[in-house]
């Protein structure tokens, strides 16, 4: 039997060979192109949905994608554009045969991303901190890591995290927040650390309770988490009450000492003795693993510190988290502190940090508990034991970039920063 149009030539011809006659020979109606009209592959692809309801099975309007996308027409292009004037004249206009006249001869803004000096996200350099106070936050680096008690290398945390943040934008889409547009932040560089513990911490002290005392929020880039006592000591002596901290971790960091010194194991042990620091008012996500010392657990049973495990998350659910850090912190308090202690993300995800711990937070769920817990406004942010010698593609420092711009955007979308 054939199929289509045969000529005749091709046509096929009984076998003579010992009178047995041969099969005929099944030729595709599509071998011979000149004859026939073109039929595509996908034919019969799509079924049911090339004919689809009248009427769709989804309401488009009620995607956030299309709020988002209605939302960003709104958005304001004002410091955009200032940036791109100040850029050409203090860049030079571009070569003549540039044709998009934007574009400066030197850059000076937020483009090229693989160019220009590292500030975090391009944001610009304050090098007068007496002039803060003009700014809704302030980044400073702080570049310790002689608390590390295992891998050193978060000394190099605030340099790799502001090189990575060159790959970001200053808009979000799924927020409708333009940071560049809606916030003014500055990056004050790096606190200078020495080589002494306790002295390095008095300076971070001093840094954060400047910026904190202009009326600005600190955004402070770590370094090993035993920064967190100085930073929340910073803090603490500019609010007149007390202050709750919401802490992602892996580890409780709440022994008194470790090898006799206050290392990167012991920062809430110091900070919730300051006294409008309680540890009533601490509040840590994401504790679990075979890397918490018994002395540390000791303190936090004998002060009654909120500890929520990583399976206690798994099992409420990421609001329910977020809803009991939030009650735990803000009880009785007049303003937050949030740590984010990168290691509290699995470290299949974060290699480049300095105590790896299999079991933690998925991405996608640290941010989701950081922009539940923005929402309601932190006076500051610690990210730490980003460690760039152990880190693959900078996708340790990323993860802490985008921590960062989330809850800033977060606290923008929701009125609780912004307005300078």
């Amino acid at each position: 039997m054939t199929n289509g149009p045969v000529r005749e030539e091709f046509a096929p011809k009984p076998a003579s060979h010992g009178g047995i006659k041969a099969r005929e020979v099944f030729i595709p109606p599509y071998f011979f192109r000149k004859e026939r009209e073109a039929v595509s592959f996908y034919h019969n692809h799509g079924g049911r949905y090339r004919h689809p309801l009248e009427e769709p099975s989804f309401d488009k309007e009620g995607l956030d994608g299309h709020s988002a996308a209605l939302a960003e027409a709104a958005l304001p292009t004002v410091r955009s554009e200032e940036e791109i004037r100040r850029a050409i004249e203090m860049g030079l206009e571009a070569a003549p045969s540039i044709g998009d006249r934007t574009i400066s001869c030197f850059s000076r803004g937020e483009l090229p991303h693989w160019a220009g000096i590292n500030t975090f996200l391009k944001m610009p350099y304050l090098e007068n901190v007496h002039e803060v106070d003009q700014y809704d936050i302030a980044i400073l680096g702080a570049p310790f890591d002689i608390g590390t008690t295992y891998r050193a290398g978060t000394r190099f945390g605030p340099q790799a995290i502001r090189r990575i943040s060159a790959l970001y934008t200053t808009y979000n889409y799924e927020l409708g927040v333009d940071l560049r547009e809606q916030v003014k932040i500055c990056d004050l560089g790096d606190v200078f650390t020495v080589a002494n513990i306790e002295k390095s911490f008095d300076q971070i002290t001093k840094a954060v309770s400047h910026v904190m005392s202009k009326g600005t929020m600190p955004i402070i880039l770590g370094g090993d988490h035993a920064i967190g006592y100085p930073c929340l000591r910073g803090v603490a002596e500019n609010v007149d009450g007390n202050v709750g901290i919401i802490h992602l971790d892996r580890h409780v960091d709440t022994q008194e000492k470790d090898m006799d010194e206050r290392m990167h194991t012991t920062p809430w042990f110091h900070a919730t003795n300051i006294p409008n620091a309680p540890a009533s008012n601490l509040v840590q996500i994401g504790i679990g693993g075979w890397q918490v010392p018994r002395a540390g657990v000791k303190v936090a049973r004998d002060r009654g510190t909120t500890i929520l495990t990583i399976h206690d998350v798994e099992d409420m659910g990421i609001e329910k988290a977020a809803e009991i850090a939030l009650e735990v912190a803000w009880k009785g308090a007049k303003a937050v502190y949030l740590s984010f202690d990168i290691d509290s993300v699995d470290a299949g995800f974060v290699p480049g940090t300095g105590w790896p711990e299999p079991g933690g937070f998925l991405p996608r769920e640290a941010l989701k508990l950081l922009q539940l817990v923005a929402k309601e406004g932190v006076c500051a942010m610690e990210v730490v034991e980003v460690s760039p010698p152990y880190d693959i593609s900078d996708t340790t420092a990323l993860l802490a970039v985008r921590a960062v711009v989330d809850v800033i955007a977060t606290m923008v979308a929701h009125g609780k920063i912004g307005g300078r």
